[in-house]
């Protein structure tokens, strides 16, 4: 039997033992709706999908063509017609996943309006949006369960029995909308213990996945822009810890924690690590600072000074009291923080770069993995990058390298237009379109995501909207390039009463009041124009 006649058959049992006054209540009915609503809390979903991000872990490790990706969501509408359109083109959503962006909080979630990604939105917004995404990734799954639930009595009501055979069969093997979500808890939002609450929160929402990053929390930056700084590798292996607390506290066992290092952009750190011998990991942090030998005679008032080999050395030191590293030092301390996580309780390591460089990443995750040999790489595609130019300007670089023709191109000038067609942007196009699959094989990358998708999505086409609704084309810019794109796309948006709900309102209402239910989805129904 399957879980749904199952469900059948125990709810007879418990509406038989309550004696007659439950003679109204349907148990198929009541099975449904548990069908309808499987995950019953974000921790049930937490080990749901952390179950399922680990086997991806596994099955990366045994062949690199089996990565996972992701989009960011803003939304959790967003991140339901993610899912509903990928289970529509690809008839599942094995390997794909959502991904919560702390930028696109910041600057789409926050109750103080649009801010920069540097933690001063609200801890409470994240794992608000966690619960909003499985919320609607839950309805989406409510919603096509009721469309099957609809067939099959209309097949039994016809008595079409291969027909309702078949539909059973769907709803005994379908597959749910709910995927694992990696979730940005930015650098913590405080020391540890702050870590750790919010950490809670996340998972209660229903997150498998926290992505943390090395930065000092109260001077975070976006990881694409200037004034990054860093802390010690104790300080950020507290958080690694409390993060692991947190799912363990929680039941969720084999939780997932992706540790982010900002090294290769920041040049600068807070703090001057604490080392207790030559070599240790406070002294390996600390060797990379910027530093100029003294003589105890030069020292100034309230000098910071660092004894090495003998050696009397002072760190420069900026008036915001924050400390250099010395220039050129940013992949050393990637590989460093990479191995250093991964030895201390991380699963995943994301290393945020200034370019999509497969040569670049591949260098630093070949070193991690002489440590570290099964090291898994999460990476950021980037809109930061500006993935046309960077890609140009490899493939004219590697031809000048060959010694190929180079003169019909410009390279300061190579977003032009008339290049789209030419040899080197085609051959640049397919270098980005393969990028994923080839930087997985050759530099680690178990998991691709692009951040803030869905925010450039969702400007251009209201853009594009604006121009044509607002222009000449009025109403036809609408029709045209919304609505009947939608129809033929076979958008199920299109009937967008059915997909905020109003269907399974009908069928609980039937369910709650027979015969006598109001409901929406009668002949006059403007929505029977989309069938």
């Amino acid at each position: 039997m399957s879980k749904y006649t199952d469900d059948i058959a125990s709810l007879e049992g418990v509406v038989k033992a309550a004696g007659g006054s439950w003679d109204a209540i349907s148990p198929e009915s009541a099975a449904r709706m548990r069908a309808q609503n499987r995950f019953k809390t974000g921790l049930d979903i937490a080990r749901y999908t952390a179950d399922i991000m680990r086997r991806d872990m596994d099955e990366y490790d045994a062949d690199s063509s089996q990565y996972t990706q992701s989009l960011g969501c803003w939304h959790g509408f967003i991140g339901q017609q993610k899912m509903i359109s990928i289970k529509k083109h690809f008839g599942g959503t094995r390997k794909k996943y959502l991904y919560l962006s702390g930028w696109m909080v910041a600057a789409l979630r926050s109750e103080f309006g649009p801010l920069p990604d540097q933690s001063m939105h609200e801890k409470t917004s994240v794992p608000d949006l966690i619960e909003e995404l499985y919320t609607f990734l839950r309805q989406a799954d409510a919603r096509e369960l009721g469309g099957l639930f609809r067939e099959l009595d209309a097949a039994r009501g016809a008595g079409d029995t291969v027909k309702a055979a078949g539909v059973q069969k769907q709803i005994d093997n379908y597959e749910t909308h709910v995927v694992p979500i990696i979730a940005d808890i930015d650098a913590g939002f405080g020391n540890a213990e702050a870590t750790y609450l919010l950490a809670k929160k996340m998972i209660e929402a229903g997150a498998c996945c926290l992505q943390i990053e090395n930065q000092v929390s109260d001077e975070k930056q976006c990881g694409h822009q200037d004034g990054k700084v860093t802390v010690p590798h104790a300080d950020f292996l507290a958080k690694i810890n409390a993060c692991r607390y947190a799912f363990l506290e929680l039941g969720v066992d084999n939780g997932i924690i992706v540790a982010r290092t900002d090294s290769l952009g920041a040049g600068l750190t807070k703090q001057i690590a604490v080392t207790h011998e030559p070599g240790d990991l406070g002294d390996q942090y600390n060797s990379f600072l910027d530093c100029e030998e003294i003589s105890p005679e030069e020292m100034n008032n309230g000098d910071v000074v660092l004894n090495r080999d003998g050696k009397l050395l002072r760190p420069k030191r900026l008036p915001s009291n924050l400390f250099h590293f010395r220039d050129g030092t940013g992949e050393d301390r990637c590989v460093l923080d990479s191995i250093t996580s991964l030895q201390n309780g991380a699963d995943l390591i994301w290393i945020e770069t200034e370019k999509p460089h497969i040569g670049q990443i591949g260098g630093m995750i070949k070193r991690v993995r002489e440590v570290i040999p099964n090291a898994k790489l999460v990476y950021n595609n980037s809109p930061s990058f500006n993935w046309t130019l960077n890609f140009r300007q490899q493939v004219y670089d590697a031809w000048t390298k060959e010694g190929k023709d180079v003169s019909a191109y410009d390279r300061a000038h190579l977003m032009k237009v008339e290049y789209d067609d030419s040899e080197l942007g085609r051959v640049a196009d397919e270098k980005i379109r393969t990028f994923q699959a080839d930087s997985s094989r050759e530099a680690g990358i178990f998991h691709h995501l692009i951040t803030l998708p869905t925010y450039h999505t969702a400007s251009l086409s209201t853009d594009i909207l604006s121009k044509e609704y607002f222009g000449d084309q009025a109403m036809l810019g609408y029709v045209a390039h919304v609505q009947r794109e939608e129809i033929r796309r076979g958008i199920a948006c299109v009937k967008h009463q059915n997909m905020s709900g109003s269907d399974i309102g009908d069928d609980h209402k039937e369910y709650f009041a027979g015969e006598a239910a109001l409901k929406a989805a009668g002949e006059d129904n403007t929505m029977n124009q989309f069938a």
